[in-house]
């Protein structure tokens, strides 16, 4: 009889133990200024290598997330099948707050567009727009002896012009817009991730490609790659040297907006709370002069509502394109 009465103690020690565990959903674990979390640890997927343009911006906002927060957040890069494997990792995942996603609307427009995939940002919590790509460039090799997107077009009439891309991504799609506003003749190719494209390009195996001007500033300081537009519409006041297209007469306007986002089904009250965070960061000096001077990128925000309505724009704009990306 003693023995099954230890024996109870036992289970029921565990069980109060594992109920108050900071990180099992339980009970709230208030952290510095006043914010609240039920877990210590957020695991932060991003669909994309180390290096790249969404994994700068992943890592800086987690990073000043934990400042504010006090709750780690740790990336995982988690590339393959155009960022489709990072996708549904996280769609199949329980939204209990200890897993977001860090991506872009080629991850979660495109790829639904283009088939890749048969679900897209409606299957997801999202919290916000914390970032947009406004300082990517057209790129060309200097050895096409061109210096705008007029003069290339030119050169088209004469010689097709390979367009290095990743196929089913934004990149393949920032060619086909090119094609259709401006009417320049290109051949667009699969040519892989932008650390590949950049190698393409400066081995003369492509003659030009989409990227964001931080990637190769360095290639252009020295002459190598030669940017002929930027791909914002407004354009960058941190690459003035740089016109836009809109500028050079063509009606062309691609922004690459980076999305946050929990598994559907996540607390209210917890979106909310990271959608706080999320303001909080954006009005830091730090993160600002960091994402400047890193990548040529001025501080953007979208709260959650206006979030959605934009992606619904563009998936509205891009489904155009669908049968092009198929």
């Amino acid at each position: 009889m003693k023995r099954i009465f230890y024996i109870l103690v036992i289970v029921l020690s565990l069980g109060l133990l594992s109920g108050c565990s900071p990180d099992s959903g339980g009970e709230t674990n208030v952290t510095q200024n006043g914010y609240q979390w039920t877990v210590k640890n957020i695991e932060l997927i991003v669909p994309a290598n180390a290096g790249g343009d969404t994994d700068f911006n992943a890592r800086t906002m987690a990073k000043y997330f934990e400042e504010i927060t006090g709750v780690k957040m740790i990336v995982t890069n988690m590339a393959g099948a155009g960022g489709s494997v990072a996708t549904s990792h996280v769609k199949e995942s329980k939204p209990n707050g200890e897993i977001m996603l860090f991506s872009h609307i080629g991850q979660l427009v495109v790829n639904e567009v283009s088939g890749l995939t048969d679900y897209g940002y409606k299957d997801f919590d999202i919290v916000s727009i914390p970032a947009v790509d406004k300082g990517s460039v057209f790129v060309i090799n200097k050895d096409l002896n061109v210096n705008s997107m007029k003069e290339l077009i030119e050169k088209s009439k004469d010689k097709e012009i390979i367009y290095g891309s990743e196929f089913g991504s934004t990149t393949q799609l920032q060619g086909l817009v090119l094609e259709d506003t401006t009417g320049i003749n290109l051949k667009i190719i699969d040519s892989g991730n932008a650390a590949e494209r950049i190698t393409e390009l400066l081995g003369g195996r492509i003659d030009i490609t989409s990227i964001p001007y931080g990637t190769i500033q360095d290639y252009i300081q020295t002459g190598d790659l030669i940017a002929i537009g930027q791909l914002s519409g407004e354009g960058n006041d941190l690459i003035k040297n740089v016109e836009t297209l809109k500028e050079q007469g063509y009606d062309y306007d691609m922004e690459k907006p980076y999305i946050l986002a929990y598994p559907e089904g996540i607390e209210e009250e917890l979106l909310k709370e990271t959608e706080k965070v999320i303001e909080e960061i954006i009005k830091d000096e730090n993160y600002k002069k960091e994402l400047e001077t890193t990548y040529k990128q001025p501080v953007d925000y979208y709260n959650r509502e206006d979030a959605v309505e934009l992606l619904e724009n563009i998936l509205t704009e891009y489904s155009k394109y669908e049968d092009m990306l198929r």
